[in-house]
């Protein structure tokens, strides 16, 4: 399916997503929306379980907000469709893996955008920065999320400097996962998406519904609303036939047949 500066590619329960605006990947409003689409599909479709999201080209995986379209009129605060910006920032109950293979320069929103996955693999050429600083504005979600993921004063320098840094510094602080080939950098992200969607999808889903509930609870809050089945996924997950699945397929020294159910 293409739709816009947006190419979806579907591979049984894979599902990838390309950011594809030439000459550098920006969002605008429209892109935006589009984006939201693509992933709510992909969180409401049963029979989809990874996504993978990367850019067109092997120079930018996306820039962020194109600021010629906000010359041009496109309210920066204006209606960026489900998700949020980019569709993935604030999409509601995404319980399902997302994969971010950046196969660029991602900078201002579209480093936000790749924060905004489970995991993260860099091309060995991809280069970061925040640099709305210099431009006047805030980068608002890496404001709230850098500081949570890597050392407070790394992620204040990154902030308040806009500086560059590449996929090296990136890995050193715990910001990608992988460094890859720039021409392997794809099927790499296949094989670690295929691996994902071997795996049980109700303990991914439980997995990322506990780890949004506990980013701001304390521990023992967290841990009884888990016990206590207060969480949906959790309960989907304790009656399930994947879950006796799983204790069956151990007690028969046995590869587990995940159905989702």
């Amino acid at each position: 399916m293409t739709e816009a500066a947006i190419r979806t590619r579907r591979d049984g329960v894979i599902l990838e997503v390309t950011l594809d605006r030439p000459k550098a990947n920006a969002i605008d409003l429209a892109t935006s929306r589009e984006m939201g689409r693509v992933f709510q599909t992909f969180r409401d479709d049963p029979d989809l379980r990874v996504a993978i999201l990367t850019g067109g080209g092997e120079k930018f995986f996306c820039p962020g907000w194109d600021l010629k379209a906000a010359a041009a009129g496109d309210a920066v605060d204006g209606d960026y469709g489900v998700g949020g910006f980019g569709g993935l920032q604030e999409l509601r109950d995404l319980n399902k893996p997302v994969i971010a293979a950046v196969n660029g320069i991602a900078c201002g929103g579209g480093l936000e955008l790749a924060l905004s996955a489970d995991l993260i693999l860099a091309a060995d050429h991809a280069r970061f920065a925040l640099p709305e600083i210099r431009s006047g504005t805030v980068a608002d979600a890496a404001s709230v999320k850098l500081p949570k993921r890597i050392p407070y004063h790394i992620a204040m320098e990154l902030l308040l400097t806009g500086r560059w840094f590449d996929a090296e510094e990136a890995q050193r602080w715990g910001l990608v996962n992988e460094i890859v080939a720039g021409d392997q950098l794809m099927d790499r992200a296949w094989e670690l998406a295929r691996h994902l969607a071997a795996g049980p999808p109700l303990v991914y889903a439980a997995i990322k519904e506990i780890v949004r509930e506990a980013e701001n609870a304390k521990f023992q809050d967290a841990m009884n609303r888990i016990t206590k089945r207060q969480l949906a996924t959790v309960d989907v997950l304790y009656e399930s036939e994947d879950q006796q699945e799983g204790a069956r397929a151990f007690a028969e020294k046995r590869d587990p047949v995940w159905k989702g159910y």
